[in-house]
């Protein structure tokens, strides 16, 4: 299957080539007479020289070059025209055999004296918009997201997106990776960017090859990027409060400034305040010779003592196609407060109570410096970049623990201490090469290679005696982890005709990796793989209104390097987290069609993951303990249908998602209860009202409708939001107002059965709170251009 993949692929390529050339070229730059500078992004508009009907028409880049391409044999008008400036017609332009490609040089362009003061556009901005591939474009600046405090929380709220204690997800397709302006981040990195600095996020359903295997879908977070010359920034402070936790406060501050040549970027963000969850938990064994019952509630109060992110970047024009760049960048993180657990046990053999009180101190440091080169080689796009990053992870708990026993009417108290900690390193190099033939196709290709090594120790400590502390070897680890993947990627983008436009790629890793433990019973694991990821695309525009497309992904979904860690973290007397050495890389291959008509867009697809990576408590050696681990199931198989429905008029905006989704695990050997699969119904609705100009009410809502997926169940989750946005001082200044999970019915709850366990669960969050939001605008610019690339995109996301 894969060689006939690349024939294919061959084939078309050299195809393409063939056909373009027996087409014809025009081409020229768009010049001011009186400054000799090229005009920017000038309309060149081909006139058939019979009629003058419109033929086709492109835009010239930013040194106002131009070229049409694909022009069949004949005559033509070439019409240049820009808004400040008088059309200038070029013709008559004879296409034939004896002259293929016609270079006008310089198209001369004399400004138009009449020039307006200004024109001010106001309009409603809409939350999201679907591309014709497929992608979803959420909106942030102007939209209720932007009271949002993080990057995460705005996802929570994004179309088709699913955020959940197991990570970010896209309905139908899974697992996303998460990246920053084309570099990849960490969920955590991604929970400590200011909403101030997102200007809209893509969901991308079907990556291409050029993307990192990883994952099964992506979530670019693009940022708010400023083109004029001189300083500008923002400050943002942010009060949220809340009836179930302590109020928290969110400041974050932006600044860009660009001088010629160099331009320079910085942002600071600082989080103080609390937070709160609770996760009530039942697990029940109703065998005979066991009858077994746990009552377990776990209240973290989280305190933000200095939840702090930073970075601070440059860029240096070589000239007006070529950069080099460098950013500093992380975020430091000092987590205390505390978590209470409270577990009532009943068995055939006992009956008793267990309160643990855990004084937590947790202290993540993360830093990483990225380098950029990138040369633009041609004014059609073809490029070359050269970019490496450098990242490191340091994790340090300190945490106090205090337990208390009442077994069968006999107390006890015991005090342990925890000291833990990880030290993640990453490093990796990338080259990208693209070569455009025209405008309409280009080659790209490239490699890169990273390397992750994890070190990770956990130390228990107890009192017994009254003396000082003595240390438990038979609860402590060490754990240490280490990772190569090179890989390369060719990927090519097309368009057959003018309604008619594909993409054929393929990308290839190879893997190899070695864990080793302390850990009883476990020795030194090993192992290397070699993987090839295809993927293809093609969109069929058959009018303005109508367009058709179908697309095919492969992915890979590696486990995150503390899920392999098979040492025991502390989350009670009776219950541990654990991590799988022996967890697998689940791989997916997705299908999709799609078709968009007017503004109304409809898709459907299925993907299969096989080896899929799931959770979940198991009994572990004692009757009485439970242990969180990670489990690979043999296959999950999942379908989707999904419908677009959009409504504008002057004073109100309305953009809406119906889906259903349906899924069904395949568990293999594991002894999970099965139960019936059913399709999921989920429903997303944002709504804007703009009352007389004079301020805005956005209303937010979602349905998720209970899951069954052939193991898990999940109850119905309702979201309700409400914003009021005004601006002041000539819109410098705005004020946001926002009241979140009114109803209070944004809780995931639900059960499921491993073994002789039958385990509910729900928890209780923060979601029901009240904000208000001051952002303040000052300074000015003429022209920011600052780009910065991670080469890190993969590693970061699994450093968790």
């Amino acid at each position: 299957m894969f060689k006939v993949f690349i024939i294919l692929f061959i084939l078309i390529f050299f195809a393409r080539i063939n056909t373009h050339a027996q087409l014809g070229n025009i081409k020229g730059t768009a010049v001011d007479m009186n400054t000799r500078k090229g005009v920017e992004f000038a309309a060149a508009t081909l006139l058939s020289a019979k009629d003058s009907s419109m033929i086709k028409s492109v835009f010239a880049d930013t040194s106002g070059f131009f070229q049409l391409t694909n022009i069949q044999d004949g005559i033509y008008i070439l019409l240049v025209s820009s808004m400040e400036y008088h059309k200038q017609y070029q013709g008559p332009l004879q296409i034939s055999s004896a002259q293929r490609v016609i270079d006008l040089k310089e198209v001369p362009m004399l400004i138009n004296q009449r020039i307006l003061k200004g024109v001010e556009v106001v309009g409603q901005v809409p939350l999201f918009r679907n591309s014709p591939n497929g992608t979803i474009e959420v909106n942030v600046a102007n939209t209720i997201l932007a009271t949002s405090t993080s990057a995460i929380e705005i996802l929570s709220k994004s179309p088709n997106v699913s955020v959940t204690e197991e990570g970010v997800s896209v309905r139908g397709k899974g697992e996303s990776v998460i990246y920053l302006n084309g570099r990849r981040i960490t969920t955590e990195q991604l929970s400590s960017i200011s909403s101030s600095q997102i200007r809209k996020i893509e969901i991308i359903a079907n990556p291409s090859s050029k993307y990192d295997a990883e994952g099964k879908s992506v979530i670019n977070v693009i940022t708010v990027t400023n083109a004029e010359e001189g300083y500008k920034g923002s400050f943002k402070q942010i009060f949220t409060t809340s009836d179930f936790s302590s109020p928290s406060a969110n400041t974050n501050i932006d600044v860009n400034y660009k001088k010629d040549k160099l331009s320079l970027t910085g942002s600071y963000g600082l989080l103080l305040g609390n937070t709160r969850e609770i996760l009530n938990t039942t697990r029940s064994r109703l065998k005979f010779v066991d009858h077994f019952s746990s009552v377990l509630m776990t209240d973290w109060n989280r305190k933000y003592d200095n939840f702090s992110n930073y970075s601070l970047g440059g860029q240096y024009d070589l000239d007006e196609k070529s950069y080099l760049s460098a950013e500093y960048s992380g975020y430091y993180n000092d987590l205390g407060g505390s978590t209470k657990s409270e577990n009532t046990i009943t068995s055939t053999l006992m009956k008793g109570f267990f309160r643990s009180d855990v004084a937590n101190d947790n202290v993540i440091n993360n830093n990483s410096i990225n380098l950029n080169y990138n040369k633009g080689i041609d004014s059609l796009g073809s490029s070359l970049f050269i970019g490496g990053q450098y990242a490191g992870y340091i994790s340090k708990t300190d945490d106090d623990i205090n337990e208390n026993k009442l077994v069968n009417g006999q107390g006890s108290f015991n005090v342990l201490n925890n000291k833990a900690g990880y030290r993640i390193r990453l490093a990796n190099v990338q080259t990208d090469y693209t070569k455009a033939f025209n405008l309409n196709n280009r080659l790209e290709f490239g490699a890169k290679y990273s390397f992750a090594s994890n070190k990770f120790y956990s130390d228990f400590f107890t009192v017994k005696n009254g003396n000082d502390f003595v240390l438990d070897e038979t609860r402590s680890a060490d754990f240490k982890y280490q990772e190569n993947i090179p890989a390369a990627y060719l990927n090519f983008n097309g368009q057959m005709s003018l309604k008619v436009n594909y993409g054929v790629g393929v990308r290839t890793e190879w893997t190899s990796y070695k864990l080793e433990t302390d850990v009883q019973g476990l020795e030194e694991i090993k192992d290397n793989y070699l993987n090839f990821f295809p993927s293809a695309f093609i969109a069929v525009k058959i009018s303005d209104q109508l367009q058709f497309r179908m697309s095919y992904t492969s992915r890979i979904t590696r486990p995150r390097y503390q899920a392999l860690n098979p040492s025991g973290i502390y989350q009670d007397t009776y219950t541990s987290i654990q991590g799988n050495p022996y967890l697998k890389p689940e791989k997916t291959n997705s299908f999709e069609l799609g078709a968009s008509f007017k503004k109304y867009n409809f898709t459907a697809g299925y993907s299969d993951t096989r080896d899929a990576i799931t959770g979940a408590a198991i009994q572990g050696e004692a009757e009485n303990t439970y242990v969180l681990k990670p489990l690979n199931l043999s296959k999950l198989s999942s379908w989707f249908v999904s419908l677009s429905i959009p409504f504008n008029l002057n004073w109100f905006t309305s953009m809406n998602t119906v889906d259903l989704t349906y899924n069904k695990y395949m568990t293999g050997d594991f002894p999970y209860g099965l139960m019936a699969s059913r399709p999921q119904f989920h429903f997303y609705s944002s709504n804007n009202f703009n009352i007389n100009n004079l301020f805005k009410i956005q209303i937010l809502g979602r349905y998720t409708g209970d899951k069954y997926d052939g193991i898990f169940y999940r109850h119905n989750q309702v979201l309700a939001a409400l914003g009021v946005e005004m601006d002041f001082f000539n819109k410098a200044l705005k004020l946001n107002l926002l009241a979140n999970d009114i109803f209070r019915k944004d809780k995931p709850a639900g059960y499921y059965e491993i073994g002789e366990t039958y385990i509910e669960f729900a928890r209780k969050n923060n979601n029901k709170y009240y904000r208000i939001t001051l952002a303040y605008s000052f300074g000015r610019l003429k022209k920011v251009t600052y780009i910065n690339k991670s080469t890190g995109r993969t590693e970061n996301s699994r450093a968790q």
